[in-house]
């Protein structure tokens, strides 16, 4: 089969793993170029129509469009600049990672766990995404999104609620609603692009589909997301139930999601290719 490394709308810390990739591919007898439309599955970086990686969407709405399949490559979440998601038509939940039902050998291999489920905390933490992102298409403005949902989260709790900007796309106007702050991510220093993320005193979190929800559901902080989310069946999906949020077992959800992303050696030796099917 012949991919097709579309390296030049990568970020700047992305040829080791296109070397990764490009490695990996021809470990599995695959044909690998770069750049070429003319291809049978394109590999993309993320799907965030910003910056570097906006002309990667024409690649994505070709294929998709003619129901073709297109390989994702995404900053992971687990080990940040160290591990990276390897999907199929998609990131987060809407990817195909490959099977599920995993067991507990990779959880192990990281050092992955999860912390208790939480039963304190004073204030709320809605965090927001990229709007430039596939993953925001058809939702509203960033501005209503906030003033929506900080309306539909006061029919049932009075909570302090901080709104927490995206490190790359901040909110654009801060509305003026009661109780309610504002936060802009932090750069951690001496990172490429980690960022701080505090969920000290956190009753709950709110993300539609980006990483906090995930981290949330791992420190034992209920989250509310959508079906987008990788924490979606571990999570919350009625606001009505912010004052008494589920907390499920975690086990298996786990073993799964730490079979979604990979490092660079193991991208090399077509690990996460091997459980795909293209």
């Amino acid at each position: 089969m012949k991919f097709s490394l579309f390296t030049d709308n990568g970020p700047l810390n992305s040829p080791p793993v296109w070397e990764a990739v490009k490695h990996g591919l021809n470990k599995l007898n695959h044909t690998v170029n770069e750049n070429d439309i003319n291809c049978d599955i394109p590999v993309i970086w993320s799907l965030l129509w910003h910056g570097r990686m906006m002309k990667n969407k024409t690649v994505w709405d070709k294929f998709r469009s003619k129901n073709k399949k297109v390989l994702v490559i995404e900053v992971g979440g687990i080990k940040r600049n160290t591990t990276w998601k390897v999907g199929i038509n998609g990131v987060n939940r809407l990817a195909d990672f490959g099977p599920k039902n995993n067991d507990d050998t990779r959880v192990n291999q990281l050092g992955l766990s999860v912390r208790p489920w939480r039963t304190q905390g004073d204030h709320l933490l809605l965090c927001l995404q990229h709007n430039k992102s596939e993953q925001w298409k058809n939702m509203p403005s960033l501005e209503k999104y906030v003033i929506d949902t900080v309306a539909q989260l006061r029919q049932y709790t009075n909570r302090k609620i901080i709104v927490r900007s995206h490190p790359r796309c901040l909110l654009p106007v801060n509305p003026p609603l009661s109780n309610v702050e504002y936060e802009n991510p932090k750069q951690i220093a001496n990172t490429y692009d980690d960022f701080d993320l505090n969920f000290e005193n956190a009753w709950a979190v709110i993300s539609h589909s980006s990483n906090p929800g995930i981290h949330a559901v791992m420190n034992g902080i209920p989250a509310f997301v959508s079906e987008q989310s990788l924490a979606f069946d571990v999570g919350n999906k009625d606001l009505s139930t912010i004052e008494s949020p589920l907390m499920p077992d975690r086990k298996q959800w786990l073993n799964d999601y730490a079979n979604t992303e990979w490092t660079v050696e193991e991208i090399a030796q077509s690990v996460p290719f091997s459980r795909l099917t293209f």
